[in-house]
């Protein structure tokens, strides 16, 4: 079994405590990013969970496609939220120049290190000519499987910043806090916006 099938694994059989723990709200970045994007833009959100994320931004009038790993979470999506969300992981994004905005929350940390620049690469080949991208990563220095079988690859934050110079985005925005994660420990976490050039 491999670093994904692990991971989803650990989050097939945990959508009720997800749905339970952080559906109360949307993530905390997220209004500011739509706010930068243009009415009605067309927005791929990666690992969406249970569909919070998604609402809200279908609630503020943007086109949303909606996309996880994980089949029980996109059931929960359509229940909970009525959104129609696709499966899809993120080594399967193959599209080119669809979207005015890629939404990454707390999800890409789990992609091996010395895979995440090819991640990145797809996010930016999706994105149209000065599209955004936003993706939140926990950070540290360690990579491995925690005690619920998940992947992580906690890295730090100038490091994740160039792999996003690495693959041609202009980096934006770089902030830094602290927030608890899903199994309650306080961690560093850092949200990074990214753009892809216009031309």
């Amino acid at each position: 079994m491999d670093y994904a099938d692990r991971t989803i694994g650990h989050y097939q059989s945990s959508v009720p405590y997800y749905s339970h723990a952080f559906d109360s709200s949307h993530s905390r970045f997220l209004d500011g990013f739509l706010d930068a994007l243009p009415a009605g833009a067309h927005v791929l959100e990666l690992g969406c969970g249970t569909g919070r994320d998604a609402s809200r931004m279908q609630e503020r009038g943007f086109t949303v496609d909606a996309t996880d790993g994980t089949p029980a979470m996109l059931r929960k999506a359509s229940e909970r939220y009525g959104i129609k969300a696709r499966l899809m992981r993120f080594g399967e994004l193959d599209a080119e120049s669809t979207y005015d905005a890629v939404w990454a929350h707390a999800c890409l940390f789990h992609v091996p290190l010395d895979q995440l620049g090819n991640i990145l690469a797809r996010i930016l080949r999706a994105l149209k000519p000065g599209g955004l991208s936003e993706a939140s990563f926990k950070t540290g220095e360690d990579e491995g499987v925690d005690e619920r079988g998940r992947y992580f690859a906690l890295t730090p934050a100038d490091r994740l910043e160039q792999l996003y110079r690495d693959q041609d985005f202009e980096v934006l925005d770089s902030r830094e806090w602290q927030g608890k994660g899903a199994d309650g420990a306080v961690r560093s976490w850092v949200s990074i916006r990214a753009r892809k050039p216009a031309g």
